[in-house]
C-alpha cells in the first residue's frame, strides 16, 4: 500500500483521521490527496506534503484509492459528476456513506470500477476504529489494500453488504450508546462519592479494561461476570437491580430502534 496514491474526497473529521492513519502507517504524504469545497479547515495538512484541493476531479485523476467521505444525500450527485474521469483498471472506490448501496453507486457510475463501502467510527480519532468493509470485488488484492487503508485507524473486517446497516448501528452509532453507558456510570459514581474528574477515570478505564478482557480472552461477557459475583454480593445485587429496570432491554430496543430508523 505504500506506493498507492490515495484521495479523500470531502475531507471533514473522519477524512483527516484516516490521513493521519495513513501517515502513521508509512504512506508517503505525497501520494495522499484530500479534497474539501472549503480549504480552510485542511489548510494545515500542506505543512506534511499532502496536497488538498477543491478540485475533485484533479484528486481523482491522480490517485487510485478514492475514498469518498461525502454524506449521503451528497455521494450520488458528485459520483455523477465525476464518473468520466473513474478507470476500472486503475481505480478504487470506497465509499463511507451510510445507506448507499454498491449497486447505487454502480448504476450512477455505469463502470465495472471497483466498489467498496467501509463504516468506520469516530474511534479513528485515536486510532481505535472498528471499521466494517464490503464490495462487490473478488480481487483478494484489491480487498487487502483496503482493508490496510482502514487498519491505519484501528480494527476491520469484511462483512456482507446486506450487514451493513447493522454495522452502522452496532459499531458507528454503538460509539455513542457505549458513551451514554460511561455517562451514566460517571454519574452513579459522583452520587456515591467521587468527584466528576476521580469517578470519569475509574469509569473510562474500568470500562477499557473491561473490552480488553473479551478482546485478548475471546470469552462471551458472561464469563466474565461469573468471576465477579460471588453469591449474596454487591455484583449481582447491583446487575440484578439493572435488570429489573430494564437495562439490556433497553440497550437492545434501542440498537433496534436505530436500525429501522435507517430503513
Amino acid at each position: 500500500m505504500e506506493n498507492k496514491k490515495i484521495a479523500i474526497v470531502g475531507c471533514g473529521n473522519l477524512g483527516l483521521s484516516i490521513l493521519n492513519g495513513l501517515l502513521k502507517e508509512g504512506i508517503t504524504p505525497n501520494n495522499l490527496v484530500a479534497t474539501k469545497r472549503n480549504l480552510d479547515s485542511i489548510r494545515s495538512l500542506e505543512k506534511t506534503g499532502i496536497t488538498i484541493t477543491t478540485d475533485n476531479v484533479e484528486a481523482v485523476e491522480n490517485s487510485e484509492i478514492i475514498i469518498v467521505a461525502l454524506k449521503p444525500y451528497k455521494i450520488i450527485e458528485v459520483l455523477g459528476e465525476l464518473k468520466a474521469y473513474f478507470n476500472p483498471e486503475k481505480h478504487i472506490i470506497v465509499s463511507l456513506a451510510t445507506g448507499i448501496s454498491i449497486e447505487q453507486i454502480k448504476t450512477t457510475l455505469q463502470s465495472d470500477v471497483p466498489i467498496f463501502r467501509a463504516m468506520p467510527n469516530t474511534a479513528a480519532d485515536v486510532g481505535t476504529s472498528m471499521t466494517c468493509i464490503c464490495s462487490n470485488s473478488n480481487d483478494q488484492k484489491n480487498n487487502l489494500l483496503v482493508k490496510q487503508c482502514f487498519d491505519s485507524i484501528g480494527n476491520s473486517i469484511i462483512i456482507d453488504e446486506d450487514l451493513m446497516d447493522s454495522a452502522t448501528v452496532l459499531g458507528a452509532c454503538g460509539i455513542a450508546f457505549v458513551l451514554r453507558f460511561i455517562r451514566g456510570m460517571i454519574q452513579g459514581g459522583i452520587q456515591i462519592g467521587f468527584d466528576a474528574k476521580t469517578a470519569t477515570e475509574i469509569v473510562t478505564n474500568t470500562v477499557k479494561g473491561a473490552a480488553e478482557l473479551l478482546i485478548e480472552g475471546k470469552e462471551h461477557p458472561e464469563f466474565e461476570i461469573d468471576k465477579v459475583t460471588t453469591p449474596k454480593g454487591c455484583t449481582i445485587e447491583g446487575l440484578n437491580e439493572m435488570e429489573h429496570n430494564g437495562f439490556s432491554s433497553a440497550l437492545i430496543k434501542g440498537i433496534v430502534a436505530s436500525y429501522n430508523k435507517i430503513d
